[in-house]
């Protein structure tokens, strides 16, 4: 009796896994082929970081609460970087911000092979064109 039970249960086993095999053979993929077609965004997705350069005071408080060490900020020469494919989007650098010029934009960063670093230097020429 328990061989026959022991025969049943492998052909219910393979039954079982047929139905599966079948369901999923005829479904189509799961995921999205990203970057041919694109996910939906929504409002509050967190992408890349954005910069208004000319309201920044290079203070290095968002260099500072970085966790993974993506943003440089250099006020001697009045420029802020980040190394985009280090960033983790967790939105510390823009809570600390004290001139609120940091924003979580809701677009990924391109893949990419290598690092992808964004520099940003902010233009001091006081200058008119007149002159």
């Amino acid at each position: 009796m328990i061989l026959a039970y022991a025969g049943m249960e492998k052909h219910m086993s393979i039954l079982r896994m047929s139905k599966t095999l079948f369901k999923n053979l005829f479904h189509g993929p799961y995921t999205v082929l990203y970057p041919i077609k694109q996910k939906e965004k929504y409002v509050h997705t967190r992408g890349k970081i954005t910069i208004d350069i000319d309201d920044c005071i290079f203070c290095g408080m968002c260099d500072r609460r970085c966790p993974t060490g993506a943003i440089k900020v250099e006020k001697g020469n009045s420029a802020w970087s980040i190394e985009r494919l280090q960033c983790i989007q967790c939105s510390y650098c823009v809570e600390v911000c004290p001139k609120k010029c940091l924003k979580m934009d809701n677009q990924y960063t391109s893949p990419s092979n290598g690092k992808v670093r964004d520099e940003f230097i902010k233009c001091t020429n006081t200058q008119s064109l007149n002159e």
